[in-house]
């Protein structure tokens, strides 16, 4: 029996994790006024998926009081935020439900997250199935790769 057929079980475990309302340890606050929402979280989880959030809660921890650690994260649109979660928990992902332009805002912070392999699968699906569209909105993406050095892929390809 190929020891992958598990994890399906484990991912939807966490995913029940991220809808917790009980156990979080951190709060995040995502968006620039007035467009900024909460979000509950776990800090291990995010701690081992993220390696900006790694090195945000390693100067950030859980006080012994029972205060909660917060992160603000103001260049991460609100409406994408979610989607970055169910991924970071979960390991799951499907293109099918976002447009292009969608596709972008979880790139761009993928990206400001340090999330190397969803950047790699986002870009790889550009690439393949969104040549045109690159090609149509290629100042965008030209611009966006000066500012994340991840996005090269799409540039060189």
């Amino acid at each position: 029996m190929a020891d992958n057929k598990l994890l399906p079980k484990l991912s939807q475990n966490l995913l029940e994790i991220l809808n917790d309302e009980e156990y979080y340890d951190v709060t995040i606050e995502v968006g620039n006024d007035p467009h900024v929402k909460i979000f509950r979280s776990h800090m291990v989880i995010l701690y081992y998926r993220s390696p900006y959030l790694k090195r945000i809660l390693s100067t950030n921890k859980k006080k012994n009081d029972g205060t909660l650690a917060h992160i603000k994260l103001p260049e991460i649109v609100p409406e994408i935020f979610p989607i970055i979660l169910r991924y970071i928990y979960g390991g799951r992902f499907s293109l099918e439900e976002y447009d292009t332009s969608n596709i972008i805002k979880i790139l761009d912070a993928a990206s400001k997250l340090s999330l190397q392999e969803l950047i790699n699968y986002l870009q790889s699906y550009l690439i393949e199935k969104k040549a045109n569209w690159i090609e149509q909105n290629f100042d965008l993406i030209y611009q966006k790769t000066f500012w994340f050095r991840s996005f090269k892929m799409i540039i060189f390809k």
